[in-house]
């Protein structure tokens, strides 16, 4: 089979693994093989662990698959067209799109073709290939295989910067069901092995600075959302367990795309749930960078975000004995919880105070987001803070995404989306302000 087929057939299959910021991505002037033309399928972009966006490679070593999951378009069953590289095409293709400047490095998983074993030999020749033969230092996402043995994890850590094993759905059950090739032992075992092996590694390295450094962007994992019954309260505490046990840096989160007809999933006219999915990872960040727990954000009795703000208002507007906030007096964590302050202006407030009191300008300047954060703070020119009823403040809070355009992952090059962000209807905002305001336990 021709090379450029290939690519095209398993960057298309690469497609749907979530760990990078956009895929898809073609150039504007996409007309032929002259300096500087790509091609639609494989870009996509990522963050590296010193804050880089760089731009990958996103391909799979094959599409040949031993499993039958039902969710995934390579599954063993599915009528697709197969194709897999050999180490040293993918090695030397890799090269060729770096010298061209088309990419930075590589996002490299695969399908099970033959065994879990085998399947990582191969991935880990052609890191080896690039790594050692040809002297290749650019950023490299490496995808696990669950089942493998814990000698070629280890193996694939020392040439990857960063190791992902995908955890796929949010519950054993679903995973019985879905996938009943995959356990969740075979999943979770390389997870504890990557943590175990990296904090071993960041302490050899204190004491030996020639030590090989293993997976040094840490390990991420990816979870399909919607595909199964789990609410958001199940996922977002799955979520949290795996930052506190494995170290995780990033759970993603991919909204189910039908790509398959299964009479145990969505059918495939149904849309892709990119709000719930957007308001997952906004929640995400919440329990990365701003100190709160699944259990503050969600709750058995409400275990699914409201459509209509983003987690951090909504919990606000469920917990006003915290509010208002002095912004004068309050102390970083009390601060991250206002809406419309996070860490950077949270920390700039800190430093700006000592220098006199601060007025709501001074705050905009610092990159406070006034529309959201002014209905709970004190400052100078609002000393007893803005007296609203509930009604105005909701009102004011509502997300704009939940009436529009709808929200997903960051694309850079990807045209605007036409759709409602919610499936039926689309709410009036009197009825949005109204379902938000019958959901809240306290009164304003």
């Amino acid at each position: 089979m021709d090379l450029m087929r290939k690519l095209a057939i398993l960057t298309e299959s690469a497609k749907y693994d979530a760990a990078c910021t956009s895929s898809g991505a073609s150039a504007r002037q996409n007309r032929g093989d002259g300096i500087g033309s790509t091609i639609a399928a494989g870009c996509c972009h990522t963050f590296s662990a010193d804050g880089r966006c760089v731009t990958l490679l996103k391909v799979l070593m094959s599409n040949e698959c031993v499993y039958d999951c039902r969710y995934c378009v390579n599954r063993r069953s599915n009528e697709v067209e197969r194709a897999s590289f050999t180490p040293r095409e993918l090695a030397e293709l890799t090269l060729e799109f770096y010298r061209r400047n088309y990419i930075e490095g590589l996002f490299l998983s695969s399908g099970v073709c033959g065994s879990p074993d085998g399947t990582m030999e191969r991935m880990i020749r052609t890191l080896e290939l690039l790594r050692y033969d040809h002297r290749f230092y650019g950023y490299i996402h490496a995808k696990a295989i669950p089942g493998a043995s814990p000698e070629l994890v280890e193996r694939m850590g020392l040439l990857a910067d960063r190791l992902s094993v995908n955890i796929e759905l949010p519950s054993e059950a679903s995973l019985r069901l879905l996938a009943p090739h995959k356990t969740r032992a075979a999943i979770l075992g390389p997870m504890a092995q990557i943590a175990r092996t990296a904090r071993q590694n960041r302490q050899e390295l204190v004491r030996y600075r020639h030590t090989p450094v293993f997976a040094a962007a840490g390990q991420a994992t990816q979870m399909i959302i919607g595909a199964t019954p789990e609410s958001d309260y199940q996922i977002l505490r799955l979520a949290e367990g795996l930052y506190r046990k494995y170290a995780l840096k990033r759970v993603f989160y991919s909204a189910y795309i039908p790509a398959v007809a299964d009479s145990l999933l969505p059918t495939p006219d149904q849309k892709p749930p990119l709000l719930r999915e957007h308001r997952l990872y906004q929640a995400d960040f919440l329990l990365r960078q701003y100190h709160f727990a699944a259990d503050e954000v969600l709750s058995a009795e409400h275990p699914h975000f409201s459509p209509y703000l983003d987690p951090k208002c909504s919990w606000a507007l469920y917990h006003p004995q915290h509010f208002p906030v002095d912004v004068q007096t309050a102390d970083y964590r009390t601060l991250l919880r206002v809406p419309g302050i996070g860490p950077k202006s949270a920390r700039r407030i800190l430093d700006a105070r000592r220098a006199g009191s601060l007025s709501n300008a001074d705050l905009g300047r610092m990159g406070v987001v006034l529309r959201r954060a002014r209905y709970f703070i004190l400052t100078r020119d609002q000393p007893t803070g803005v007296k609203l009823g509930r009604e105005a403040i909701a009102r004011a809070l509502l997300d704009p995404a939940a009436f529009s355009h709808g929200a997903e992952q960051l694309s850079l090059f990807a045209p605007p989306r036409l759709e409602p962000a919610i499936s039926g209807a689309a709410p009036t905002l009197p009825e949005a302000v109204e379902e938000v305001i019958a959901s809240l336990p306290h009164p304003l």
